[in-house]
């Protein structure tokens, strides 16, 4: 059950629900652009594929995204992450070496990257009260979203990967990683 609206500052440093939304929507931007790169990658490699098409089909999703975000940032006036130069180089490198291992390591990528997204997005959506609606609607779409991408990796064997569990735990350690910088930077 939603809050009726956004409130924080419950306990000394947390954010006031103004600080903690822009936070969001600067760090929702910052992962839909590198989610958009990671595809850019995998389908400079993989294109002409089997997977391709879900891949492509998947990056139209992740572009859907990155527009709202997009469209976020400029109506609410928030700074844009100062690392989208790194995301743009790190989500494409990530998405092509993933590729170039395989279909199927690029399915666990990901499978990696949807489920640490997936869980953030669960965050974002409880902490967001009627005050803040229509973000939390988007966020909880966008949650559907993430979730019907990592299933589809899934029915296309991402968890044959040889090291899947390795890989999957090196992607998912480095998109919490790239959330909690692209939150403060």
């Amino acid at each position: 059950m939603a809050r009726k609206d956004t409130r924080h500052g419950i306990l000394p440093g947390d954010l006031p629900a103004e600080a903690l939304v822009e936070r969001m929507v600067r760090v929702d931007h910052a992962g839909e652009y590198g989610a958009v790169r990671i595809y850019e990658g995998q389908l400079a490699v993989l294109g002409g594929t089997k997977s391709g098409e879900v891949i492509r089909e998947m990056a139209e999703k992740e572009r859907e995204h990155l527009a709202e975000f997009d469209r976020l940032v400029g109506e609410r006036r928030v700074r844009p992450t100062a690392l989208l130069p790194v995301w743009h180089v790190a989500g494409y490198a990530l998405g092509a070496a993933t590729a170039m291992m395989g279909e199927r390591a690029a399915m666990a990528c990901t499978v990696a990257v949807e489920e640490v997204i997936e869980a953030h997005y669960g965050r974002q959506a409880e902490a967001l009260g009627d005050d803040e609606a229509p973000l939390r609607e988007t966020v909880e779409q966008f949650r559907e979203d993430e979730r019907a991408h990592h299933d589809t990796a899934l029915e296309h064997e991402a968890a044959e990967t040889p090291g899947y569990e390795a890989l999957s735990a090196a992607v998912k350690a480095g998109s919490r990683l790239a959330i909690w910088l692209s939150e403060r930077i």
